[in-house]
């Protein structure tokens, strides 16, 4: 395993704990800070990053702006699908293997090899299609 500094463990442990599976580099500062950790906006986006680059962070470009979300994946040698509510905006990681038919599909058929690390599908969580309901 490779060494993790102080304040890449406390960015790390800040993306975990978060409700919606996902934050803004903004609202995980905020969340540190109300946490007691004093780490700036440009540290929190460079261990991002860094975190970003070794698999265990999605960055996830969305309309609404750029999110981050940890991934266990990576770690159990796994692939991984990222699902967004459009309605209440939740994303939500997915540990499943089973689009490894259609990933195989598009390249076989289409020449396309799709970036299961950014991949990001839209639709209702279980809680927005209840409520709709």
């Amino acid at each position: 395993m490779t060494y993790m500094t102080r304040q890449q463990q406390a960015v790390l442990e800040g993306i975990r704990r978060q409700s919606r599976g996902c934050a803004t580099a903004s609202e995980l500062t905020e969340a540190l800070h109300a946490e007691g950790n004093r780490v700036g906006m440009t540290t929190v986006y460079r261990q991002l990053e860094r975190l970003e680059q070794r698999g265990l962070v999605h960055k996830i470009l969305t309309p609404e702006g750029c999110y981050y979300q940890y991934c266990e994946a990576r770690a159990h040698g796994q692939g991984c699908i990222l699902l967004k509510c459009e309605r209440c905006g939740a994303i939500a990681h997915a540990d499943c293997d089973h689009l490894g038919e259609l990933y195989q599909h598009l390249a076989q058929a289409h020449g396309f090899t799709v970036n299961r690390r950014k991949t990001l599908f839209y639709g209702l969580c279980a809680q927005c299609r209840e409520e709709q309901a």
